[in-house]
């Protein structure tokens, strides 16, 4: 009986010990995609680190999607900033406050691009909600010949 309990214990032990290293299970964290395709992924200590994202081959049909994950829960008043190389605000994007919202939010590509064109090279994504007031960089971002940083 004691080699059962023993067992199921050890069962037990492992799997917490699996589940307390996911970055998903509640923490803090986002995701950036380009079409679908995961680009660039942060959770925990991670997102203190600078992460520069190259989208040399972006058009103006192609969707940005990033994903913010409040410790399971979708922020509220969510707003996505493009800022240039000095701090100044060049796009942002609001996204609807409501239960039914999807975590994700879409950036439009076309802007950025004519942001390029409008003769910005550097630019930076922020991320801010009630949760982050302050506002968090998630990455800078290259597009064609310039680099774009992506902060956290």
């Amino acid at each position: 009986m004691k080699a059962i309990i023993s067992k199921a214990m050890m069962l037990v032990a492992v799997a917490a010990a699996l589940v307390s290293f996911s970055p998903r299970f509640g923490g803090e964290g986002f995701e950036i995609l380009l079409n679908g395709k995961v680009l660039l992924q942060q959770f925990g200590k991670d997102m203190n680190t600078v992460k520069k994202l190259n989208l040399n081959q972006v058009s103006a049909n192609d969707r940005i999607t990033i994903r913010y994950h409040h410790c399971g829960h979708i922020g509220k008043n969510r707003v996505v900033t493009v800022k240039d190389g000095n701090d100044k605000i060049l796009k942002q994007w609001r996204y609807k406050d409501n239960e039914s919202a999807l975590s994700e939010m879409l950036c439009s590509t076309q802007d950025i691009i004519t942001l390029k064109k409008a003769g910005t090279s550097v630019f930076r994504i922020y991320y801010s909600s009630s949760e982050l007031p302050n506002g968090r960089m998630l990455a800078s971002i290259s597009v064609g010949e310039s680099e774009v940083a992506v902060k956290k």
